[in-house]
């Protein structure tokens, strides 16, 4: 009886133990995610602050931003867009998609509980006005955007099984270009139709400069538009006009979450051996990069803290899309997927 209780209480300690170090666990998390203590002792901000800086832009430069959904632009680019007009460069920005694909964001827009075909179309338009309003405030005028419209989420099903078949997206029955103010209204979901307008955006704008995804960016609309960017650009032998940036770049990268304008943005860790530059932000832009964020209520309202953790004091650009000298996973993991040194999964959301 006696050897009973002390089993008992033996296992009633030990779960309180295992209660204790959940907690620390926990505390430890929330501290890294959210501490600008931690983000400062371990993020990596010295490493940044050796960066070499981007070359200037100059006058008369034409610069094209690739975004794969909207917001994007921003996330990544915000202050570099300010700079490169500030130095009299002219500024266009080509979304890939008008971010129709998340169900959850709908169901917040549209107040639906489940949302349906039509809820996500409508939230497809209602971000593409978010999207002139964010390039406004960035300073970019309306005749210097283009809006393609393909389907959020499908661009990878464009890039292959669906090239020269039409794909209909499964959240919004569209296989079609819907968007009101599209560049080619009413165009099949086909790769080939996207990359057609994608070499019609590049005619018109004649770019110096191309800013696009990396291909180590964890989200396949974002890697895919960089095979697509490569390819087109190589075509006008013309890929060392590339820049490339990451918004989806590891677990909870950027830390620490939230609005820390006084941190650097620090290295993605899916990205971290590139031969990254810096661009360095003054408190200006990052005031106006910050409203331009605000600008997707549809966007801060379900993730906030992960939209506003951009605006830092340096943005992040590399001249390359793969490493001087990759490793072995590097040359066999696809973008997009784990491999052996890469625990993170990324943000997903659009």
């Amino acid at each position: 009886m006696a050897q009973g209780r002390w089993w008992s209480g033996s296992r009633a300690w030990s779960a309180q133990w295992w209660w204790v170090v959940i907690a620390v666990v926990g505390l430890g998390l929330v501290a890294w995610i959210n501490s600008p203590l931690v983000a400062r002792w371990f993020g990596g901000e010295r490493q940044v602050a050796r960066l070499a800086g981007t070359p200037p832009f100059r006058a008369g430069q034409r610069v094209l931003l690739l975004a794969p959904h909207p917001d994007d632009e921003t996330l990544c680019c915000g202050g570099t867009v300010q700079q490169a007009q500030a130095a009299g460069a002219e500024v266009f920005i080509a979304w890939m998609t008008a971010g129709d694909g998340f169900e959850f964001d709908a169901a917040l827009t549209e107040h639906v509980l489940v949302p349906r075909p039509h809820n996500m179309r409508a939230l497809g338009q209602t971000r593409a006005g978010e999207a002139e309003r964010a390039a406004a405030v960035l300073g970019v005028p309306a005749d210097h955007t283009f809006m393609l419209g393909y389907p959020d989420g499908g661009l990878f099903r464009l890039f292959t099984t669906n090239y020269a078949t039409p794909f209909t997206a499964p959240r919004t029955q569209a296989s079609r270009v819907y968007v009101t103010g599209a560049l080619t209204p009413g165009h099949a979901f086909t790769g080939r139709n996207l990359e057609t307008d994608l070499r019609r955006v590049l005619d018109r704008v004649q770019p110096d400069v191309v800013l696009a995804p990396a291909p180590q960016d964890f989200h396949a609309d974002h890697h895919t538009l960089s095979y697509i960017a490569l390819r087109l650009m190589g075509e006008r032998q013309q890929e060392d006009r590339l820049r490339f940036w990451v918004v989806h770049g590891g677990v909870e990268w950027p830390l620490p979450k939230g609005l820390h304008p006084t941190l650097g943005l620090t290295l993605p860790p899916r990205a971290a051996r590139l031969p990254w530059q810096k661009v360095a932000l003054t408190p200006e832009q990052e005031q106006v990069k910050l409203s331009a964020v605000n600008t997707y209520q549809t966007q801060t309202r379900v993730m906030g803290r992960f939209m506003r953790a951009f605006v830092r004091e340096n943005e992040l650009l590399s001249p390359a899309p793969l490493p001087e000298h990759p490793t072995p996973a590097e040359e066999t993991t696809p973008p997009g997927e784990v491999g052996p040194e890469d625990g993170g999964f990324g943000v997903l959301q659009p």
